[in-house]
């Protein structure tokens, strides 16, 4: 595999980083929408401190739509984070390019397709499609 162009990099960047709004304003609307005694509290401390790690905590709430929209902004927040560090593109395991089909598909991919297949057959769970 060849590794990511300046211009795929930017690309998939821009997709992240729209994504990640559009995660943020759905857990905030899920969140508006929610009587959970639990979530109010939680709700208006996000709203007044914007502090994104606080989303975190909901992962222990029995709320599946913002826990899974949760986990992705997670996903989305690292491969920016490894964007900025210049470590994007580059498989965590192999060290390899993972390549531009591949993060197309999954933007927020850590592995190349060889070693996310090793990765999930070593937890028992089935490998990804190739692509």
């Amino acid at each position: 595999m060849t590794a990511l162009s300046a211009a795929e990099r930017e690309a998939l960047g821009e997709r992240l980083g729209n994504r990640r709004q559009t995660l943020r304003a759905e857990i905030q609307t899920q969140l508006a929408n929610s009587d959970d005694p639990r979530v109010v509290g939680l709700k208006n401390e996000l709203a007044a401190t914007e502090d994104w790690v606080l989303a975190d905590i909901l992962g222990d709430l029995d709320i599946a739509m913002v826990t899974r929209d949760i986990q992705e902004l997670q996903e989305i927040e690292a491969a920016l984070a490894r964007i900025e560090d210049g470590s994007y593109g580059t498989c965590r395991d192999c060290g390899e390019p993972i390549g531009w089909p591949r993060l197309n598909a999954q933007p927020t991919a850590m592995r190349c397709i060889a070693c996310q297949g090793a990765f999930e057959t070593a937890r028992g769970k089935p490998g990804p499609p190739t692509l």
